[in-house]
C-alpha cells in the first residue's frame, strides 16, 4: 500500500528541474500538443492573417444586423439629396445617384456579395475532393478520362467561362453561383488531383498498402485529410478572386439584379457620374471589394503557413 501511494503521489505532482539559483521550475509535458493547436498558434503569430480575419467577421456581422445599424431602406432613395457627398448629416458616406444611402447599401450589399463568393465554394469543395481522390489515388482509365474532361475547361480563361455562363443562365443571384460554381469545379478538382496524387506516392500510404490496409479506408482515414489540408488553403483565397468575379458579373449586367443592392452594382452605377467630378460613389464599394479580398488572400496564406509543420515548431 505504502508502494502504491508513493507512486500516486508521484504522479499527482509535475516533475521539477533545478534553477541556477537553487529553486524550482515545472518542467513542461513531454505530450506533444495536438495538431490543432499548434496550427492555431501559429496561425496567431500572423499578425495580418489575424487582422484580415477580424475584418472579415466584422463585415460578415455587419451584413447579417444591417437593420440594427441603419435605418434606412437600400432600395428606396430621396432624390432631392442625390449624390450628396461623404459627411452628409444623416449620411456618413454620403448618397448614390438615386439619393439611397451608401453606407446602407454596403451593408445589405455584403449579404448578396459574400454569398455569392462563398457558397459555390463550400457547394463544390467536397464534390471537387471527391473527384481529385477518386481520380489520383485509383489511377484507373475512368479516372484519368475524367480529368481530361475537366482539363478542356481550363482552355478558356476562369473570367471568360463565368461571363459566358451567366449570359447563358441569365441574370440573378442563384445563376450568378451556379455560374461560379461551374467554372470552380476543373480548378478545385485539379488542386485536389494533384495533392492526392503526391500524397499517394509517400512512405506512410506505401507502407500502410504493405500492412494490407483496406483501400476504402486507406483513402478516407490517412489520404483525405492531408488532401483536405492543401485544397482548404486553395479555396480560402479563391473566396477572395470570387468576390471581384462576382462583382465584376454585376458590375457588367450579367450578374445580380438591380436594384438588390451589391458591391458590384454600387460600383456600376458609380461609374456614370466619375466624369462629373463626383468619386465617392465608385471609389467606396470599390475600397470594400479590394479589402474584402485581400482578406480572404491573407487568411489562406495564414493558413497554410499555420499548417506547415516547420511554422509550427519555430
Amino acid at each position: 500500500m505504502n508502494a502504491l501511494a508513493a507512486a500516486a503521489g508521484r504522479r499527482a505532482f509535475p516533475r521539477v528541474r533545478r534553477t541556477s539559483a537553487g529553486g524550482h521550475a515545472p518542467v513542461e509535458s513531454d505530450t506533444p500538443k495536438p495538431q490543432w493547436r499548434l496550427a492555431v498558434r501559429a496561425f496567431s503569430r500572423d499578425r495580418m492573417a489575424v487582422v484580415s480575419l477580424v475584418v472579415l467577421v466584422l463585415v460578415a456581422l455587419a451584413s447579417i444586423f444591417a437593420p440594427l445599424l441603419t435605418p434606412y431602406s437600400p432600395t428606396a432613395g430621396d432624390p432631392v439629396d442625390r449624390l450628396a457627398g461623404i459627411g452628409t448629416e444623416g449620411h456618413l458616406l454620403g448618397l448614390d445617384g438615386q439619393g439611397r444611402d451608401i453606407w446602407t447599401r454596403l451593408l445589405y450589399g455584403g449579404r448578396n456579395s459574400l454569398m455569392v463568393a462563398v457558397v459555390p465554394i463550400l457547394v463544390v469543395f467536397p464534390l471537387a475532393l471527391m473527384i481529385g481522390l477518386f481520380a489520383g489515388f485509383k489511377r484507373s482509365k475512368a479516372g484519368e478520362v475524367l480529368m481530361r474532361v475537366l482539363d478542356v475547361l481550363f482552355a478558356f480563361p476562369l473570367v471568360l467561362l463565368a461571363i459566358a455562363l451567366s449570359a447563358v443562365l441569365g441574370a440573378g443571384l442563384g445563376n450568378v453561383m451556379l455560374a461560379i460554381g461551374i467554372t470552380l469545379i476543373p480548378y478545385m478538382a485539379r488542386v485536389a488531383y494533384t495533392a492526392t496524387v503526391q500524397e499517394a506516392s509517400k512512405d506512410y500510404i506505401e507502407a500502410a498498402r504493405a500492412y494490407g490496409a483496406n483501400p476504402l479506408l486507406l483513402m478516407s482515414r490517412e489520404l483525405m485529410p492531408n488532401v483536405v489540408v492543401q485544397l482548404l488553403v486553395y479555396a480560402t483565397t479563391l473566396c477572395g478572386l470570387m468576390i471581384v468575379v462576382a462583382s465584376g458579373l454585376s458590375f457588367l449586367g450579367v450578374g445580380v439584379i438591380p436594384p438588390t443592392p451589391d458591391w458590384g452594382i454600387m460600383t456600376a452605377d458609380g461609374k456614370n457620374v466619375l466624369l462629373e467630378g463626383i468619386y465617392h460613389v465608385a471609389t467606396i464599394p470599390g475600397l470594400v471589394i479590394l479589402v474584402v479580398s485581400l482578406a480572404f488572400n491573407l487568411i489562406g496564406d495564414g493558413i497554410r503557413d499555420a499548417l506547415d509543420p516547420r511554422k509550427q515548431t519555430s
